[in-house]
């Protein structure tokens, strides 16, 4: 009887225990409020008043977002010639890299002995012109016969050639028909008489688009590696090849060649590695498609 008596007895039995009870809950209570003006006053406010509403930060989150990531090139400005190895990544690295189509493997100097006794005169020529699998330029007509150049010297030279550098032909200035006329004294301007107001021109007609020539774009950009069906690609005709991707869808297919594509077999570069518009290679792709239906 005694035990289940005590065991409803307070745990405060004393006056002293009892003070200090008391004095451990204010002591909690303080420290408790301590630690939450504390958190209250460092948090960072983002009201009006607070630094997000800075002039900086407003400027910052208004400014155009073509200030970020994006240059602005002048069109009348001279290109840039890009160095060889620049031009080789990116637009010969796709065969080369690999060896792929009979192209000489970059650094395989028994690959390239034959290739470098013809001559630079004579690689830059197959290179800028095409030769048997190989596009010419690669596939890429924007570049410049000095950055072809440039590109085949860098390949020969880690083939063990020693080709100098090409050289940027001078440019010619020849004085525009505009400057003439401005350069010419001016004729004493003849009293014409007063021309009646021409009639209102009517409303030029929106120009027919253009339809893409796919097999052009394909045997431009395309065939080094779908003509042959090397480095993992479909060749060209080939329907059982061609099955399954057919059967993604031409969505799929536009994604994975505008884009480029990383298959088990290969890797395929964007565009081919060429300069094509996307609706240049999505033209390319139809053709390639409907012809290994």
């Amino acid at each position: 009887m005694s035990d289940a008596h005590n065991e409803h007895e307070s745990a405060i039995r004393t006056p002293k225990q009892l003070v200090a009870a008391i004095a451990g809950f204010f002591l909690v209570t303080v420290i408790g409020i301590i630690l939450l003006v504390k958190f209250v006053t460092t948090t960072k406010l983002e009201g009006a008043g607070t630094e997000s509403q800075s002039a900086a930060a407003v400027e910052t989150r208004v400014r155009p977002i073509a200030d970020e990531g994006y240059t602005l090139k002048d069109a009348n400005a001279p290109k840039v010639l890009l160095a060889g190895d620049a031009v080789y990544n990116a637009n010969c690295a796709a065969c080369h890299a690999s060896g792929a189509a009979g192209a000489p493997k970059l650094g395989d100097a028994a690959g390239w002995g034959k290739r470098i006794a013809q001559g630079v005169d004579t690689l830059v020529k197959h290179a800028i012109g095409g030769l048997n699998a190989m596009p010419a330029k690669g596939g890429n007509p924007d570049l410049d016969d000095v950055e072809v150049a440039r590109a085949v010297v860098f390949m020969a030279n880690k083939a063990g050639a020693k080709f100098d550098e090409p050289k940027v032909p001078a440019l010619v200035t020849t004085p525009s028909p505009a400057a003439d006329a401005a350069a010419a004294p001016a004729a004493a301007p003849a009293a014409a008489p007063a021309a009646a107001p021409a009639p209102a021109a009517a409303p030029a007609a929106e120009p027919a688009k253009v339809a893409i020539d796919g097999q052009k774009v394909f045997n431009t950009s395309c065939v080094a590696c779908h003509g042959a069906g090397i480095a993992g690609a479909p060749k060209v005709g080939d329907k059982a090849a061609w099955a399954a991707r057919i059967k993604q869808g031409n969505p799929v297919l536009y994604e994975h060649a505008v884009k480029g594509f990383q298959g088990k077999a290969g890797m395929m570069p964007a565009k081919g590695g060429s300069s094509a518009s996307d609706d240049e290679v999505k033209a390319a792709v139809d053709y390639m498609v409907g012809a290994s239906k």
